[in-house]
């Protein structure tokens, strides 16, 4: 799965949102203990973002072995009926 794929528009500014405002808070606060803090949100952000972009890929694959599904069906339904 590509990672550019997964990743829509509002993802990816998601994702460029969380890091100015990290490393603006890293300017402004600079490297203390709550750098920790604003890492875990980046972290989550992101996961979330990632997760998103998997479930999507899924749900793609089993649209795909669902419309498979059908064709067979319709397929051995048609060979019944003549």
């Amino acid at each position: 799965m590509k990672l550019s794929k997964s990743i829509d528009l509002w993802s990816g500014l998601v994702i460029l949102l969380t890091v100015g405002l990290f490393g603006l808070s890293l300017a402004v606060k600079g490297i203390t203990h709550e750098v920790f803090l604003e890492s875990g949100v980046f972290l989550v952000s992101v996961k979330l973002i990632l997760m998103a972009g998997k479930n999507a890929a899924s749900e793609e694959r089993m649209e795909r072995c669902l419309n498979e599904i059908k064709a067979l069906l319709a397929r051995d339904t048609a060979r019944r009926a003549i």
